[in-house]
Order: C-alpha cells, then structure tokens, then sequence
C-alpha cells in the first residue's frame, strides 16, 4: 500500500473529503473521548500501511508530500538534516532513501498543500503521541504548543 504515497494528489483528494465528512461531528470527537479509540483504530490499518505512520499525534502530511516525518531516523519535521548523501539516501541508514528527499518530490505532485513543504513546523508535541491525530487536529490540540516554544 505504500506506492499510493507516489500519488500524493490522490491521497489529498482523501484528505480533503475526510475532513469535509468529519467536520458535522466535530463536536462528538473530543480527545480521550469514547469515539478516539475508534479513530486510533482506524488510523492504525490506514496510515500505519501507507505511509508508515508512527502515530506521533499531530500528523502533517498534507505539509510533507503525504510522507511522514517521523519516519526520518532523526525524527525531523523541518527538512533534511544536512547529512543527505549525494544519491539521495540518508546518512544513518545508507540503504534508506532521505525521507524528505521523498517529501519534496512527492509534495511538488500536490496542488492545494504544493507550497507548504516550505513552512516552518513546531516541535512534535510528545504528550500527545498514540493519539488520534484526526481528533487532535479537528479540536485544534495541535495549535497548542510544547513548554517553551514561541511562535
């Protein structure tokens, strides 16, 4: 399921109808609500298959060329660390292709997020990792930053 992340526009397509769905029940998906067990679940045989999610909690994928970020062995939510070797591959694990090498070419195939890959994103709130990031999204708990962190 993995090469669906070579369709990033499709898969935004997804995203937006999604969120057009969820949006009349906003109000009934509350944080540690009854109805996020359900959310986990599903986000668990979704986005664990196709984009190798690791349930971090505040998903940005529609930020990231539908790749995650998490998926980077250095975790890194703002672009490449520095140490992207020439063939494209990552400088800790050599056989892995640099997770936002992928991210920007995956993100150039987007048409309403295309830009966005360009944006500066704020430290991953730990506190809400195995979290549903739908849920967290939809009820703006990933506008609420880390201690510490200044917009």
């Amino acid at each position: 399921m993995r090469f669906l992340q070579n369709y990033p526009h499709y898969l935004e397509v997804a995203y937006h109808t999604t969120k057009r769905i969820l949006k009349p029940i906003q109000r009934w998906l509350v944080p540690g609500g009854g109805t996020e067990r359900i959310f986990i679940n599903l986000e668990l045989i979704t986005k664990v298959p196709i984009f190798d999610c690791r349930m971090c909690g505040h998903c940005i994928l529609h930020s990231t060329g539908m790749t995650c970020p998490m998926t980077c062995p250095k975790t890194l939510r703002n672009g490449p660390c520095g140490g992207v070797r020439e063939d494209g591959n990552c400088e800790v694990k050599p056989e892995m292709a640099c997770v936002w090498v992928e991210a920007w070419q995956r993100s150039q195939k987007m048409h309403d997020y295309q830009g966005d890959i360009s944006m500066i994103q704020a430290p991953l709130n730990n506190q809400l990792k195995g979290t549903s990031a739908w849920i967290n999204d939809l009820n703006q708990e990933v506008r609420i930053l880390p201690k510490g962190w200044e917009s």
